[in-house]
């Protein structure tokens, strides 16, 4: 399974992630001219190599109509305030595919969402500002593009790195992370390391929150190509990141477990409780029998989840249990590729569960098919199963 893992410790930005995704490729002078045939009016990308701290990479260069891109991302004239349906109208007009088109129009909506609550204003009023510039325009489509030519299995990212203290901006001067890139980042590690700078842009965030299905070390995985995408300002630390496109056999995520202790519920208060849980987005729901002080007879009552859903199972635990305190622990899950096979049998069509990875594979009929075909066919179930895993 391939996978596409972003380390982030400079923090993330459309240029740093679409140069880092450039740099993988071998035949870079054909993927600028892919990327300048995709139709942005005025854009001229650009592969330009940079060094950080004796480190090779790639910058994303962007030209709008023969101008360099000026600090802070606006090119003289060019930049203005553009609502959604001027960037809709761009985007419904690029030479790519639909899905490209999806995927730029959702990191749009991510940053509208995250302006509207900053600012009070209804979504379809958001004025896109430094996001609505071409530059931006241009970087969101190259990672969106590029993405699409490497066709990832997942994409996992490490926590973010934010940087520190200000940053000037076309509403006045903000605190870093900037207001909108805060919410598009809730829910998503991140840090600082005490460097005073923007070191994660809205453009960045989005399109992190888009694409990555989780936040965590690099998993287990062996490394096939690696690419460094340069920003444009020096610091101690190099300024990068870094793309990294390894296979990995099965899937590793990062998992939590909230537990707590009950002994006063009764089962169908538990039950309920599970069934809750289950709706509110968890993984798996167990219970441990346990003695509690007194010599009581107790619960122990177990919800696993991925990270972003930690929140709602809290609330969710915390509303539907006889508990006043939930532990959290966290763990590395691996898992397999799971997919469903549909066969036609002698019974009807029996859904099948097939699991591969880790050198295993593992077939396993649906019960509620075999179920019914045991009925059908007054068997017992395992007369069923034994039949068809035979074929």
């Amino acid at each position: 399974m391939n996978i596409l893992y972003f380390e982030c410790n400079m923090g993330a930005a459309g240029d740093m992630l679409a140069a880092s995704l450039l740099d993988i490729f071998e035949n870079k002078d054909e993927i600028i001219g892919y990327l300048n045939s995709l139709g942005i009016p005025g854009v001229v990308y650009s592969a330009e190599k940079a060094v950080k701290c004796g480190v090779s990479g790639i910058h994303l260069g962007v030209k709008i109509n023969g101008e360099e891109e000026e600090e802070g991302g606006h090119h003289g004239a060019e930049h203005h305030h553009r609502t959604r349906g001027e960037i809709a109208d761009i985007i419904s007009s690029l030479a790519v595919s639909e899905k490209v088109k999806s995927d730029v129009s959702a990191v749009y909506d991510i940053i509208a969402n995250a302006e509207s609550r900053v600012h009070g204003v209804p979504v379809d009023e958001i004025h896109f500002h430094e996001v609505g510039a071409l530059d931006a325009v241009a970087d969101i489509t190259a990672v969106c593009a590029l993405i699409e030519k490497l066709s990832p299995a997942r994409i996992i990212a490490s926590p973010v790195n934010t940087g520190s203290g200000t940053v000037r901006c076309a509403h006045g001067i903000l605190p870093v992370p900037a207001p909108a890139t805060a919410v598009i980042l809730e829910g998503i590690p991140v840090f600082s390391n005490g460097i005073s700078s923007e070191l994660c842009t809205p453009t960045g965030a989005a399109l992190l929150r888009h694409f990555v299905s989780s936040f965590s070390p690099l998993p287990a995985a062996v490394i096939r190509k690696t690419g460094y995408g340069m920003g444009k300002k020096d610091f101690e630390t190099a300024n990068c990141v870094r793309a990294i496109l390894g296979e990995a056999d099965g899937k590793a995520e990062e998992i939590i477990e909230l537990s707590c202790n009950t002994d006063d519920m009764t089962g169908e208060e538990i039950a309920f409780a599970s069934e809750r849980c289950f709706e509110a987005g968890a993984l798996d729901v167990y219970t441990l029998p346990a003695g509690m002080k007194k010599g009581r007879p107790g619960i122990i009552f177990c919800v696993m989840c991925r990270p972003e859903d930690r929140e709602k199972l809290l609330k969710t635990v915390f509303a539907h249990t006889s508990t006043i305190g939930i532990r959290e622990s966290s763990f590395r899950r691996y898992t397999l590729d799971r997919e469903i096979v549909e066969t036609d049998t002698p019974y009807g069509k029996v859904r099948t569960k097939i699991s591969r990875g880790f050198g295993v594979i593992k077939e396993k009929p649906e019960y509620d098919d075999i179920s019914k075909a045991a009925k059908t066919a007054g068997k017992t179930v395992a007369e069923i199963k034994k039949e068809l895993l035979k074929k």
